[in-house]
C-alpha cells in the first residue's frame, strides 16, 4: 500500500510541476493575475510533495 501511495504522489508532484510551468508561461505572455497567482500556488504544492514524499517513513513512523 506505501508504494501505491508513492506512485499518487509522484504523479501529483508531476500534474503540480506541470501546470507551475504552464501557469508560469501563461503568465509571461498574458501578465494576468490569475496565471501567476496560479503558478505560485501550484509551485508551492510541488515543494510540499517533494518534501513530504522525502519525508514519508517519518511521516508513516517508520523511521
Amino acid at each position: 500500500m506505501v508504494n501505491f501511495h508513492k506512485v499518487l504522489i509522484s504523479t501529483a508532484i508531476v500534474f503540480t510541476l506541470g501546470f507551475a510551468v504552464w501557469s508560469a508561461m501563461a503568465y509571461a505572455s498574458s501578465r494576468q493575475f490569475w496565471a501567476l497567482a496560479s503558478a505560485v500556488g501550484f509551485g508551492v504544492a510541488t515543494v510540499v510533495f517533494v518534501l513530504y514524499l522525502r519525508n514519508l517513513k517519518r511521516f508513516l513512523g517508520e523511521e
